[in-house]
């Protein structure tokens, strides 16, 4: 597996400062909520919980609150400047909660979501067993995982144009799908199913896409990225390095998106921890088997 560390401190900056410009950016975001939507049509049962987790600015929280009225839905996000902004989505007789957390973190019981949704929001998470083993922990059995997330072969030309003028790291690297499947099946959830598309947008000119970049709080956040300012010269040579690369008059940028549903393990399933395997049962099944 790829080894490679975000500033999780940055991710969070760089987010709560988007809050305000994330939905003059989003097109992609919304194309790829919409086909994400779609895998939740494998869950046949009525939630009762839903968890939103990377809402941003909850263009789908509110989607699924109006997908599931009953349901509770909360939506997660780590910035707390992202969930004001949702607040612009709320129904008034369809509101969702709003939580300030970490993925690796939810602060909810076990077994106790039905429905765990996550729009291009993984891929801003380094620690794939923790992220894995915290959505098993808090899945109901046969509760139903559905996510997006990048794909390595995002902003391609970008790391290209880059590489012109340096070896520096400039642009987030994302996980390769069978990083992220096998992540998923160690940590016991079951029957995962991954997918890949590739979407190519195209722009004025790079600086244009940068604004979009920022905008959207999708900016550089490795901790192998250079702490100096880019010097100005190696600037002018990336952005000649991606000009050559225009077609039809635009400059176009890739976005690898991946897409994922599995489902929540049975009862008594052991599940990865950092402090080794846990398998839980319902203290009735234990009793059950002693009389037995």
């Amino acid at each position: 597996m790829s080894t490679f560390h975000l500033d999780r401190a940055r991710v969070r900056r760089n987010f709560a400062r988007a809050a305000a410009t994330y939905e003059q950016h989003d097109v992609l975001q919304r194309e790829v909520q919409a086909d994400l939507l779609g895998r939740l049509d494998f869950y046949l049962q009525t939630p009762e919980r839903v968890l939103d987790v990377g809402a941003g600015t909850g263009r789908g929280s509110a989607l699924l609150k109006k997908r599931y009225p009953k349901a509770q839905v909360i939506a997660v996000d780590l910035a707390q400047p992202m969930l004001h902004a949702a607040r612009r989505h709320q129904a008034l007789l369809r509101p969702f909660q709003r939580v300030c957390a970490e993925a690796t973190a939810l602060p909810l019981p076990d077994r106790s979501v039905d429905v765990l949704h996550s729009n291009l929001c993984f891929q801003w998470i380094d620690d794939l067993p923790a992220l894995f083993g915290e959505c098993v922990r808090v899945l109901k059995p046969g509760g139903l995982l559905a996510f997006s997330s990048f794909g390595p072969d995002t902003l391609k030309e970008l790391r290209a144009a880059w590489a012109a003028v340096d070896q520096h790291s400039h642009v987030s690297r994302f996980l390769d799908m069978h990083d992220v499947g096998d992540a998923m099946i160690n940590a016991g959830l079951r029957d995962p199913v991954l997918d890949v598309a590739r979407y190519t947008l195209t722009y004025s000119d790079p600086r244009a896409l940068l604004k979009e970049l920022k905008g959207l709080g999708a900016t550089h956040a490795d901790r192998a990225r250079e702490r100096h300012l880019t010097g100005k010269r190696h600037y002018r040579g990336m952005l000649a390095a991606y000009e050559a690369m225009r077609v039809d008059g635009r400059v176009p940028a890739t976005w690898e998106v991946v897409t994922a549903h599995a489902w929540g393990p049975p009862p008594g399933q052991a599940r990865r921890t950092p402090e080794g395997e846990i398998a839980t049962f319902s203290l009735s099944s234990l009793r059950g088997s002693r009389r037995r």
